[in-house]
């Protein structure tokens, strides 16, 4: 029998996200908490937010503020925004963690795999050349090589830097 220690995974499991009925990026947005909830960046229309459950280090998601499960029900002002800041977080994954390249995606509906599927988002998965590794194939295992709030402080401080630039244009 083969284990795996990842005590750090009792808090999602014992989270009380996941027994309530509230959308769990709505409920991180109304908190007035962004280190603990791993929200990166706060724009007029969407919001960035860091995978706590990542599939690489640096895995963002790109959310709309406005609850809305219905992709093409979004408004144009959100699209722009969404496409606009989806642009400054591979920028700033870029700057940060110089991936070799990028998945970029949404899972629509269940049937598609979507762990929220009534509040659209969009991943953002860095990858590198050589990150996949014999773990995932011979022991069914994920190594994610940095702490969330390490590359949290790193990625906040280069939104930081990017959102001063442009209200300064």
């Amino acid at each position: 029998m083969k284990q795996l220690w990842a005590p750090w995974r009792i808090e999602y499991i014992l989270s009380s996200d996941k027994k309530s009925d509230k959308c769990i990026f709505c409920a991180r947005l109304e908190e007035d908490n962004d280190v603990r909830n791993l929200i990166l960046y706060r724009g007029r229309e969407v919001f960035v937010i860091m995978n706590r459950y990542p599939y690489n280090s640096g895995h963002l998601m790109v959310v709309p503020n406005r609850h809305i499960g219905n992709f093409l029900a979004l408004r144009e002002s959100e699209s722009r925004e969404l496409m606009a800041v989806l642009q400054q977080s591979v920028q700033v994954l870029d700057r940060v963690m110089k991936p070799d390249g990028y998945n970029l995606g949404m899972n629509l509906g269940r049937v598609s795999g979507a762990g929220v599927e009534d509040h659209i988002h969009i991943h953002v998965v860095p990858r590198w050349n050589g990150d996949t590794n014999f773990m995932p194939i011979i022991a069914s295992t994920k190594v994610i090589s940095e702490a969330l709030d390490k590359t949290y402080a790193k990625l906040k401080e280069v939104f930081e830097k990017l959102s001063n630039e442009s209200n300064r244009r």
